[in-house]
């Protein structure tokens, strides 16, 4: 599924993930993806674009050594005005990281910011560059994930800040499933909101890939350094199983049914 036009604000729009080794992390999911780069904007350091039969569908960047930053994906929101969104993190009771400013390459404005559980997102406000062009494709994201200790706290905090009422009809909408609460767009699931649980309590967004061999693909995961976490049940949209790279970014790998 390819994405061309410009995200409804609120809706995840890319993914990145900042590194200590970038070399070493563009090589660990070249190997597992299939992901080929692209230089991208160094305004924050060493950066580059993951694309997947040319079109972009993540990022990879190079945490300073001197931030206390773990290694870590990062979902970008689409939103309007990066400016007027950061305003609403800290009204809501988040904290704004880094930003609101502009990439280098004029691609957009962005924001880091954490909710007030302390899960780390971003703010995407696109000129050039709306985000991934490729979607639920292998390779490619499926959607993002919230772990929180109050889901419902949580949720509160998201539709605040991103003004659900400004979301398109027929778009997006917010509903429940499966014990979640869940962002919808297109009619397709790409964000949800679940209570984190014991075995991994920090808050955290986490990302999951779309794989066609799930056996396969978490083999070569493993032997390529990474760890698994664990394989959750089987769900309606597909098998899923929980991953950590090399540098212990967490991230999740999925089949998706067959429609």
């Amino acid at each position: 599924m390819t994405e061309s036009l410009r995200l409804p604000q609120g809706t995840p729009c890319w993914v990145s993930l900042m590194a200590h080794d970038l070399d070493a992390a563009s090589a660990y999911y070249a190997d597992l993806l299939g992901w080929e780069f692209q230089r991208g904007p160094g305004r924050l350091g060493p950066y580059v674009r993951a694309t997947v039969n040319d079109l972009f569908v993540a990022g990879i960047g190079q945490l300073n050594d001197s931030v206390d930053f773990p290694v870590e994906w990062i979902t970008y929101f689409a939103v309007d005005s990066a400016d007027e969104i950061a305003g609403r993190v800290r009204d809501c009771g988040g904290t704004v990281a880094l930003g609101p400013m502009d990439s280098v390459d004029d691609a957009g404005r962005l924001v880091i910011a954490a909710d007030p559980a302390g899960a780390v997102f971003g703010l995407w406000q696109p000129r050039v560059h709306y985000g991934w062009q490729l979607r639920r494709a292998p390779g490619s994201v499926v959607w993002s994930e919230l772990r929180t200790p109050s889901p419902l706290d949580s949720s509160d905090f998201y539709a605040k800040v991103f003004g659900l009422a400004a979301v398109e009809a027929g778009l997006a909408e917010i509903g429940h499933e499966d014990g979640a609460i869940l962002l919808r767009y297109g009619g397709h699931r790409v964000a949800g909101i679940r209570e984190a649980g014991e075995d991994d309590p920090r808050p955290r967004w986490r990302v999951y890939f779309s794989v066609a061999d799930l056996e396969a693909s978490v083999k070569t995961a493993v032997e390529l350094g990474g760890c698994l976490e664990y394989s959750p049940p089987p769900a309606r949209y597909g098998t899923s199983v929980f991953l950590r790279d090399p540098q212990g970014g967490q991230f999740a790998l999925v089949r998706l049914a067959e429609a």
